[in-house]
């Protein structure tokens, strides 16, 4: 029988550095949880990723801004959204004193 697991387990005290934990990875799919807490992308940082993209905010809240676009998405817990491949994007903002964290599925 397969083990279950908790996407809000095993997040360390101190985090310098967002956390990228792999869940599920093969050729088509691959699942990832990432914890931030006051983490943002720099003004130059942008990610421009040959997949599509959807995630959703388990925890926390962030803001995300996307090339081109005037205005920012903002997003609270349970927000959810696809960013289709090469749409560049970054982190603007997450909550500094909660766990900001997202399931993001790569296809």
């Amino acid at each position: 029988m397969p083990d279950a697991k908790n996407i809000l387990a095993d997040i360390p005290a101190q985090l310098p550095q967002e956390l990228f934990t792999s869940l599920l990875q093969n050729e088509q799919l691959h699942i990832e949880r990432i914890v931030s807490r006051g983490h943002a992308n720099t003004k130059e940082e942008w990610y421009d990723q040959a997949h599509d993209e959807w995630l959703i905010l388990i925890q926390g809240a962030a803001i995300l801004e996307f090339a081109g676009q005037a205005e920012f998405k903002t997003l609270q817990a349970g927000d959810y959204l696809l960013i289709p491949a090469h749409c560049r994007h970054r982190v603007e903002w997450t909550e500094r004193d909660i766990n900001s964290i997202w399931l993001a599925v790569h296809f």
